[in-house]
């Protein structure tokens, strides 16, 4: 299992963020150093998730609601964490309300 720290390692990386100490982050387009806790906070998770297109954002809920027998909006920072790194990867996961993820 992947440490938080891990998690947002990859996260930051994903987004295109550098990171510059623990939870410390900066974006190439910006001259400001950010906190940022995505496996903690459900804003930074929500901010990261609109990076997702809508076949990713699919994934990531079914993932969430078939592993965890959750519903996807009462997941934790950190549930949501890990269902976003799956959903970037090449693993397929089925909808059953759209059928096209």
């Amino acid at each position: 299992e992947m440490t938080d720290n891990q998690i947002n390692k990859k996260i930051a990386d994903h987004l295109g963020y550098k990171e510059i100490g623990d939870d410390l982050y900066y974006s190439s387009g910006s001259d400001s150093v950010f906190i940022i806790r995505w496996t903690r906070d459900l804003n930074d998770m929500h901010n990261a998730e609109s990076s997702l297109n809508e076949d990713q954002l699919c994934k990531m809920a079914r993932y969430i609601e078939r592993n965890d027998i959750r519903w996807y909006f009462r997941a934790t920072a950190r549930e949501r964490a890990e269902a976003f790194l799956r959903a970037l990867g090449n693993a397929r996961f089925y909808c059953c309300y759209c059928f096209l993820c």
